[in-house]
């Protein structure tokens, strides 16, 4: 279960800029500890919890299907990070990086109420389990779109 040689790669970057604003979409960002991203309105500190979110791309379409909708726009999801091509789920209990940057899987994302409104009815129950995670960022760096996500264990150990 230790091993994940899989690379994912960043699809969308989102901040929210205040409560109750749409996401903003970003090519680029910078991210750091305590901070979390750039612009974004979380404001906490090192020890927080949930300075990232991410989701994964590929629950995107199983939550549109749920709601037997068309494709839904990563921003409604209200995640900062979008990844496809790994399972966020195995990144549970390591550091991983994203581009430069490193970070460390917190725990699982759930949704929240405003799902339901932002989403439709149903919205809450079609993304229970496909919510994605929370991180904590441990060193800073830029992010950018097309920048590659994979596990610190097998960075090192794939070398």
């Amino acid at each position: 279960m230790a091993t994940l040689p899989q690379q994912g790669r960043v699809e969308w970057i989102g901040v929210r800029p205040a409560r109750g604003l749409a996401m903003t979409a970003l090519t680029r960002v910078t991210i750091s500890p305590g901070l979390g991203l750039e612009g974004d309105r979380f404001r906490g500190h090192t020890a927080s919890k949930r300075q990232v979110t991410l989701i994964q791309q590929e629950h995107l379409a199983v939550i549109a299907a749920c709601l037997q909708s068309g494709p839904l726009e990563p921003a409604l999801f209200r995640r900062n990070l979008v990844v496809s091509g790994l399972n966020l789920l195995a990144l549970k209990g390591k550091q991983f990086r994203i581009g430069d940057a490193l970070l460390e899987y917190t725990g699982l994302c759930h949704p929240c109420s405003k799902m339901e409104t932002i989403l439709g009815p149903g919205g809450y129950n079609a993304m229970r389990g496909h919510g994605g995670i929370t991180a904590r960022v441990l060193e800073s760096r830029n992010l950018a779109l097309g920048d590659w996500v994979q596990s610190v264990d097998w960075v090192q150990s794939g070398d």
